[in-house]
């Protein structure tokens, strides 16, 4: 949630930056000062009818001592009638509050202003190239799905008949690839001070307030039926970001690092065509997520070192990739700036996204109350950062395609081969 001290005292440049994103964000702004300038008003009049029932209500025994018990009845008559008119007024204040806060709710992060300007993710600009040399192969390459089914460790028909369309099922040595990816991400990131959590998948409804995902991207998670209100989640990051909502951290403890594997649903709806093949773009997929909270000042510096981590796990497993650096029209509603990575997938000759690592400013702790005590004892609210490290469903599309072999098999990269136990997938 943006700050309404910081829109009011700088209009003009929030507003400027939110037009990067989506030109019509600036209106909104003028809706949100609008209807603030509205709240200030009722405001004041509330501080001048406070003012004067004290004023009077100070001079009532004064009254009484020089002009006698009725001018001082008198006069008690009129600070209950002052009071009375500033309960009316008091009652007008908490639904112009909660309309102003209803619509900070529904505006993205200001952009950082250094990130690309653009509309979409044709006009992302190349952050890091590639230094992994791209497979060469005498064959012409499948794509994952494939070479998953042609050695029997996808099933997609299964998936469709158990859940309908956009679900894998991993068999054999599918499912033991998967847990070997997972496992081997966990204890990476274990190794670079990141603590382990494994939270839950389901989530109240306020929780999705505090990171962003609620109340604009309801259509895209499932909700589950019965009161309270409570959702899948769509990723770890959600549980983990709002594990400290509302605590006062002490300046010590940051920064905070956290880690965790689950399964995460989406509903991808608006999602057609070839971008839903195989296990590219699932409603059930699993994740290892990276999230950070840290102190303002540094949070910068810990998004690049969170980028480090996340292209780490594919340094390490030997797949090409590059990095990208999201423009102003691409990057998620919380996020003021985005690094993706993507990796190379030979079948479409092209890279695909395989993480996001986002820096969320203060936007998502000012929304779920999550503050720090500095070193001169003042109240901050902490910098959050989230990152996927990595997609795992993605990591195991990326190791069949980068790895196939002529004859069907698939070499397991050498830095997986002692959690999955052997160096290849032969069909059977």
């Amino acid at each position: 949630m943006l700050d309404i001290k910081q829109i009011v005292a700088n209009t003009d440049e929030i507003k400027k930056r939110l037009s990067l994103r989506k030109p019509e964000l600036a209106a909104q702004i003028d809706e949100v000062m609008s209807k603030y300038e509205a709240y200030k008003k009722v405001l004041a009049q509330v501080e001048e009818l406070r003012a004067k029932r004290n004023e009077m209500s100070k001079s009532i025994g004064k009254i009484k001592k020089e002009q006698g018990d009725e001018a001082a009845k008198e006069a008690m008559a009129q600070v209950g009638k002052l009071k009375e008119e500033m309960t009316a007024k008091e009652a007008e204040l908490e639904p112009q509050k909660a309309a102003i806060d209803n619509l900070l709710l529904s505006i993205p992060n200001v952009p950082n202003e250094n990130i690309p300007v653009g509309v979409s993710d044709a006009d992302n600009p190349e952050y890091k190239p590639c230094s992994i040399a791209l497979p060469k192969f005498d064959f012409t390459p499948l794509d994952h799905q494939a070479v998953g089914e042609k050695l029997g460790i996808l099933d997609f028909e299964a998936a469709a008949a158990l859940s309908g369309s956009r679900f894998a099922l991993f068999k054999g040595d599918g499912a033991r690839l998967e847990r070997a990816i997972l496992s081997f991400m966990l204890d990476l990131h274990a190794k670079k001070g990141y603590t382990e959590i494994m939270p839950p998948v389901i989530v109240n409804e306020n929780i999705l307030v505090g990171t962003g995902q609620l109340p604009k991207f309801r259509e895209d998670m499932y909700e589950l039926t019965g009161e309270p209100k409570q959702f899948l989640i769509s990723t770890a990051e959600i549980p983990l970001t709002n594990l400290n909502r509302t605590r006062t951290v002490s300046v010590e403890e940051l920064p905070i690092k956290l880690t965790a594997y689950t399964p995460c649903f989406r509903k991808e709806s608006g999602t057609y065509g070839k971008d839903t093949r195989g296990l590219i773009r699932n409603h059930q997929f699993d994740k290892v997520e990276l999230v950070m909270l840290s102190k303002p000042e540094e949070s910068y510096k810990m998004l690049e070192i969170m980028l480090e981590d996340a292209q780490d796990v594919l340094r390490q497993l030997e797949i090409p990739y590059h990095i990208v650096e999201l423009c102003s029209g691409d990057i998620g509603f919380s996020s003021a700036k985005t690094y993706d990575i993507e990796v190379w997938m030979p079948s479409e000759n092209r890279f695909r996204e395989i993480s996001s690592c986002s820096n969320c400013l203060d936007f998502q702790a000012r929304r779920m109350g999550l503050r720090f005590k500095n070193a001169q004892g003042k109240l901050e609210y902490v910098h959050t950062l989230n990152g996927s490290g990595l997609a795992v469903g993605r990591t195991f599309a990326a190791i069949l395609e980068n790895f196939q072999q002529k004859d069907g098999s698939v070499i397991i990269p050498k830095a997986l081969r002692p959690y999955f136990g052997k160096d290849k997938i032969e069909a059977k």
